[in-house]
């Protein structure tokens, strides 16, 4: 590293640390938002630490694994998994542009399922973000077990209060990067998007962040606390410890993810419906956040119709074939046959075969893993996301990223995930054989999609309406805003 330029070093909780300049971006990986983590107890701060610490090593994320994916290669989405390290994981990265004075601040969450994912995974890079005049940061947070599992006698959320500890840590200390407090946005995907989706409406955030940008999430994936509490009364049989916080804290990070892991598997036997009948997760991750505590006292839905989160601008959106990134590289969209895609879908939603056939079961040339992946992309992620921006009481865009990959044969199509690239600019590590985004994805929708997100964050106002009551969406390979009709997927969800 001899040949490295170090920038000035800047002063932040804890001491100073020194990144490195990367031409006209300087870049600073791994600072500590907050103290190792103690399991089940609120964050802390950094112990201080005297002189200057070199910010050029990322750090461990929290410990989870990344299971095999044929036929694409997730790592540059989601990274190598992790053991955890030394525990001191609560860690964040910064990318800021050269002599920046109050610029625009993005603050990125990554998704995962709440069990997996880091802040260090190639596609997340924020370079670009710095060449276009944004600070941009991205943060680690407790998954699983660790940050999302109500034990009783610990607080809950615990993950949810990581983000809201990174995120006054920017609100104090970002100015020394170059970026301005009061001109924060939050972006994430998937987990982190739901999380967003959440924390706009939380009364722990007021104050953290003006603008939200809501990528395939929303306010939906939480669960009550009591329904909740099946999931540790199973983890605890499934590894025989008491199911309390001493029970949990005996078991060793491998142990965890171990349970984890049996768990997550469809045959799990455990039910997480709500009184509705509804698993609102649809088997794609058993650890959501929960509702009835200090950060989210109520349903966000149900706060966002009252008011809540109507300072913060929003753009939300979702992908148009989210699903396929689940049934098609495993080849259940095309293997699948009735009887298993109703009950699957029958373990989280009433009425399974109405949905089934509302969205083509039993047509003529339509499989039955075809209506299964059509109608799971509108149940888990569009519909719900609709009902956020129609419900949210402030100023709302929406957009649907319509470009279609040509991976997995041309089938994998504009699936979850697929847009991360296009936001970072960063197709070259998503591009290839095995790429997420096929061979040669089109840089020009790259340079369209990051136009966007770094241009909300400076001024709050992408190219077209607001969702409102024509519910106008924005089709981003299209480059058009459209009028979009509800979806049938509006007869099987609350309202």
């Amino acid at each position: 590293m001899a040949n490295q330029i170090y920038t000035q070093s800047v002063t932040v909780d804890g001491g100073a640390v020194r990144g490195i300049v990367d031409g006209d971006i300087a870049r600073f990986l791994g600072i500590a938002y907050a103290a190792p983590p103690i399991r089940f107890e609120l964050p802390r701060s950094p112990a201080p630490w005297d002189g200057v610490r070199d910010a050029v090593e990322s750090g461990p994320a929290a410990p989870h694994r990344i299971g095999a994916f044929p036929m694409i290669d997730p790592t540059p989405l989601v990274g190598r998994g992790s053991d955890g390290g030394d525990g001191d994981y609560l860690r964040l990265n910064i990318w800021a542009p050269q002599g920046a004075e109050g610029a625009p601040v993005m603050v990125f969450i990554h998704g995962g399922g709440f069990v997996a994912g880091s802040k260090d995974a190639p596609v997340h890079d924020g370079s670009a973000f710095a060449r276009s005049g944004i600070v941009c940061v991205a943060i680690n947070y407790r998954m699983g077990v660790d940050g999302f599992l109500p034990v009783p006698g610990a607080p809950t959320n615990l993950g949810l209060r990581d983000m809201l500890f990174a995120l006054d840590w920017v609100q104090r200390n970002i100015a020394g990067f170059g970026g301005a407090a009061a001109n924060v946005t939050v972006f994430g995907e998937s987990a982190g998007a739901m999380a967003i989706a959440d924390l706009v409406t939380s009364p722990l955030a007021e104050g953290l962040f003006r603008r939200a940008i809501i990528q395939s999430g929303h306010g939906a994936m939480v669960r009550e606390i009591g329904v909740a509490q099946r999931l540790v009364r199973k983890l605890a049989k499934v590894s025989r410890i008491v199911p309390d916080v001493e029970g949990f804290r005996s078991l060793s990070n491998e142990m965890m993810m171990d349970a984890v892991e049996k768990l997550a598997k469809p045959t799990a036997r455990i039910d997480l419906r709500g009184d509705d009948g509804i698993e609102p997760v649809f088997g794609i991750s058993r650890f959501i956040p929960v509702y009835g505590d200090d950060v989210l006292p109520e349903k966000p839905i149900d706060a966002l119709r009252k008011g809540a989160g109507c300072d913060v601008e929003i753009l939300i959106g979702t992908n148009a074939e989210e699903m396929n990134l689940y049934f098609v590289p495993s080849g259940v969209r095309r293997k699948i046959g009735g009887l298993l895609a109703r009950w699957l879908l029958g373990k989280s939603l009433p009425d399974a075969g109405k949905a089934l056939r509302a969205y083509g079961y039993k047509q003529k040339g339509v499989r039955p893993g075809e209506a299964m992946t059509r109608a799971m992309t509108d149940l888990v992620f569009r519909w719900p996301a609709r009902q956020y921006a129609e419900a949210h009481q402030g100023k709302t865009w929406m957009y649907e990223f319509d470009w279609r990959s040509p991976a997995c044969d041309g089938e994998l199509g504009a699936c979850h995930g697929i847009e991360m690239p296009f936001v970072f600019d960063t197709l070259a590590c998503a591009s290839g054989p095995k790429g997420l985004a096929g061979i040669d994805p089109p840089q020009a929708l790259a340079d369209r999609v990051h136009g966007i997100w770094a241009g909300f964050a400076r001024d709050g106002a992408p190219p077209w309406p607001q969702f409102g009551a024509f519910r106008q969406v924005f089709q981003l390979a299209q480059g058009q805003a459209i009028h979009e009709p509800a979806m049938p997927a509006a007869a099987f969800l609350p309202e």
